[in-house]
């Protein structure tokens, strides 16, 4: 059995919990240092010590745990895990139907009830992503409810966390039989090679789904397409399915390359026929303004920090400036594909970052579509932060 702890709420915070608010957080409680282990079961009362909501201590940068139920009587045990995951599942079916896309995401943190747990779909096996060393305490619940709720073909998982709190990313085997790695995976029909096995990421985000197909679909036609913080070149990828003239990957991490030529290569395309760089983006923004180089798609999709040698990225600080690089490189008419996954601000503000770079160039430009996250990847409407992805597509006029 685990341990049962409450803590107080603060007035300010109390009726947010009761409408569903998933999140523990510090500004919450009315005594901010909590005496809590990684795992126990937090109690959450108002000053009068009434009964709010009843959830679990596990520290990671988002807050102090998750609130998993309003039912003061319900216990949280394997029985309860079981029931989320079936829930999860049932919402999916039309997912496991679908012969044409054989990766998704099953379970999604607090969207699906249980905050700090990941858990995705890739053709038979599933990878389990721990968020913090609290919720690594239910480890062996999860894995024995997964196994009853699904026919698995092997388990994996991913720690990203560590006991100082800081983020760190671990894989590991678990359970059923082991996967032979790469394990090609389908997404809209395209191919996809992913590792479970090797490090923090697979090879590919599936949050983007919908935004790849879009690409293949009505954006890639006959058109020249730059792929900045490019990764494994999955956007490459489908804009060559989806008949662009040429791509150009550029990322500055070294295994992009060979990864790039690898998915690639699963889908039959010649890799040899593209430009795949191991290069610094903002490098190649200068190199490509001295060539008078310009695309009619670009695609900006960076990670919410990044560091090298000479630069420091931070989407809330330099989105405004990274648009203006893409703007100076985009044919008139073309269309950039501005992305971000940072939770720290919303779409209005995303907008605004967008918007201020054209002012600032004295251009025009229209939002011809935009995105956030894909069916599979559940939100709760008390927790937006929950749906951090932003994707425009900005024509130039």
């Amino acid at each position: 059995m685990k341990t049962e702890i409450s803590i107080k709420i603060n007035d300010k915070f109390k009726a947010e919990y009761a409408k569903g608010y998933p999140l523990i957080s510090k500004e919450a409680l009315e005594d901010p240092e909590v005496i809590a282990t990684e795992g126990s079961i937090l109690k959450l009362v108002d000053k009068q010590g009434h009964f709010l909501a009843k959830g679990y201590y596990g520290r990671q940068n988002k807050g102090y745990g998750w609130v998993l139920t309003n039912t003061e009587s319900e216990t949280i045990d394997q029985t309860f895990i079981e029931q989320k995951l079936a829930a999860a599942i049932s919402r999916r079916h039309a997912f496991f139907t679908n012969k044409e896309t054989t990766a998704f995401r099953i379970f999604n943190g607090e969207g699906d009830g249980f905050g700090g747990l990941i858990i995705d779909y890739y053709d038979g096996f599933y990878l389990l992503s721990w968020y913090s060393e609290g919720m690594y305490t239910f480890k062996d619940q999860v894995i024995a409810a997964l196994q009853n709720v699904v026919d698995c073909k092997g388990i994996y998982q991913k720690k990203r966390f560590d006991t100082k709190g800081q983020y760190i990313e671990e894989d590991d085997f678990v359970a059923g039989e082991r996967g032979e790695f790469p394990l090609v995976v389908k997404e809209n029909g395209v191919n996809f090679a992913v590792y479970l096995n090797d490090g923090a990421m697979t090879g590919i985000f599936l949050d983007q789904r919908d935004v790849r197909n879009v690409i293949k679909q009505k954006y890639a036609k006959g058109k020249t397409v730059l792929n900045t913080f490019s990764y494994t070149g999955a956007f490459s990828v489908v804009a060559a399915l989806g008949g662009a003239t040429n791509t150009t990957s550029v990322d500055l991490a070294k295994r992009s390359s060979s990864k790039t030529i690898e998915q690639f290569s699963v889908n039959g395309l010649d890799f040899e026929s593209q430009d795949i760089l191991v290069m610094d983006v903002f490098n190649y923004f200068k190199y490509a303004k001295r060539k008078e180089m310009k695309f009619d798609l670009v695609i900006l999709d960076p990670p919410s920090f990044a560091r090298s040698k000479k630069y420091t990225f931070s989407t809330s600080k330099d989105y405004t400036n990274l648009m203006k690089e893409a703007i100076a490189l985009t044919e008139k008419n073309g269309v950039i594909v501005a992305s971000t996954n940072s939770a720290s601000f919303g779409m209005k503000k995303f907008k605004g970052f967008v918007d201020k770079a054209f002012k600032e160039l004295g251009g025009k430009y229209s939002i011809v579509e935009e995105f956030t996250l894909p069916s599979d990847f559940r939100v709760r409407k008390e927790f937006k932060e929950g749906d951090y992805l932003k994707v425009l597509f900005v024509k130039l006029s």
